[in-house]
């Protein structure tokens, strides 16, 4: 499970990007997060695995502290999650295979036979078999997608964090991503937090979904709701309404 109660940021010399977020996921669910640019979506998922420390407020992981945890505690905690980079974050100097296996070899401990098979295994999965040697400027967006896919699940986390996995993506493309995420979540059980600007799409894919606005969560409740939710923000971004500034 994880529990946000007040979580707040701030940038020095910008305004608030989160002002007091409460929240809870529960171990297996899929929560989606929409909300317009620079509401503070993709820092609170920093936030969640410790990559970027709150301000104030209690982030709690399965009944551990992650706000002002020490990078030593830290450590054990971060091998839980897999994360999909906003912009997939693949590493140009490696090949696919090297980047899929990436997180396993970073953990060490695991044989490279074993390493070699469930890179192969993952790269099946996501329909990128036959392109271990590749390197990411030979792929395409979707594939690149894909790749970067491959890389946040390998070590089975327990929760994944999948920032944007359709930014840019034609439609076609991106019914196929979310095919591929719903089938790896039925699969592994792990909790998904997933943030898209494609707002359709994430709705048919997460049950629940908040939406924050200028740092505030407008909204946290079923995805079929929000089109008649009694907050006319909420209202007008799904709607995509033009009464009124956003």
């Amino acid at each position: 499970m994880i529990r946000l109660a007040g979580v707040t940021k701030r940038f020095p010399g910008r305004e608030a990007l989160l002002r007091g977020v409460d929240a809870t996921v529960e171990r297996g669910a899929r929560w989606g997060l929409i909300g317009p640019g620079a509401s503070g979506k993709s820092v609170l998922m920093k936030i969640l695995c410790g990559l970027v420390a709150a301000d104030a407020g209690s982030v709690v992981v399965d009944g551990q502290e992650v706000s002002g945890a020490s990078e030593a505690a830290l450590g054990p905690l971060r091998a839980r999650f897999g994360m999909l980079f906003q912009a997939s974050a693949l590493f140009d100097f490696m090949t696919v295979a090297e980047n899929v296996a990436f997180p396993l070899v970073r953990r060490g401990g695991v044989a490279r036979t074993e390493i070699d098979a469930r890179v192969a295994e993952r790269l099946r999965a996501v329909g990128l078999a036959g392109s271990e040697s590749k390197r990411p400027a030979e792929l395409s967006g979707g594939m690149k997608r894909r790749a970067a896919i491959a890389r946040a699940t390998i070590a089975r986390p327990d929760i994944v964090l999948y920032d944007e996995p359709t930014a840019g993506l034609d439609p076609v493309t991106t019914s196929k991503i979310y095919d591929l995420l719903r089938a790896d979540h039925a699969e592994t059980g792990a909790t998904v937090v997933a943030v898209s600007s494609d707002v359709s799409a994430l709705r048919r894919f997460c049950p629940r979904v908040g939406m924050l606005y200028q740092g505030v969560l407008h909204y946290d409740g079923p995805s079929e709701g929000m089109a008649d939710a009694g907050d006319p923000v909420v209202r007008q971004f799904v709607r995509g309404e033009l009464e009124g500034p956003l």
